[in-house]
């Protein structure tokens, strides 16, 4: 019985340190004429969604905000990023869904 008690409480703390999924979704704007390249990240596509490591809600909400982040800047003009926890949407700390805002320094720099 205890071994049974035992191995019950290993799988049960196991799916919760493994069970939680961090669903980032993106959705980019490309610089024109630059569409190819910009969503090859996604297959070609404009938007996709890719599971991050995350913990806890908290975890997901800097995994989708560190996804903001453009390095491409005459390539992507913005993105749209939000996220779900284990289903659950995930807000800003200001309760917003979308974690990039508009006004970034690395956004709408075509040209």
């Amino acid at each position: 019985m205890k071994k049974a008690l035992l191995i019950s409480s290993f799988l049960l703390a196991s799916s919760s340190l493994f069970g939680a999924v961090c669903e980032v979704n993106y959705v980019r704007t490309a610089c024109p004429g630059q569409e190819d390249i910009s969503f090859k990240k996604c297959g070609g596509k404009r938007s996709c969604t890719k599971n991050k490591p995350a913990n806890s809600y908290a975890a997901c909400q800097k995994a989708a905000l560190k996804s903001c982040h453009n390095g491409r800047l005459d390539i992507t003009k913005s993105k749209i990023i939000t996220a779900k926890y284990n289903g659950k949407q995930v807000k800003t700390a200001s309760g917003k869904l979308n974690f990039c805002k508009s006004s970034r320094s690395d956004f709408n720099k075509c040209g």
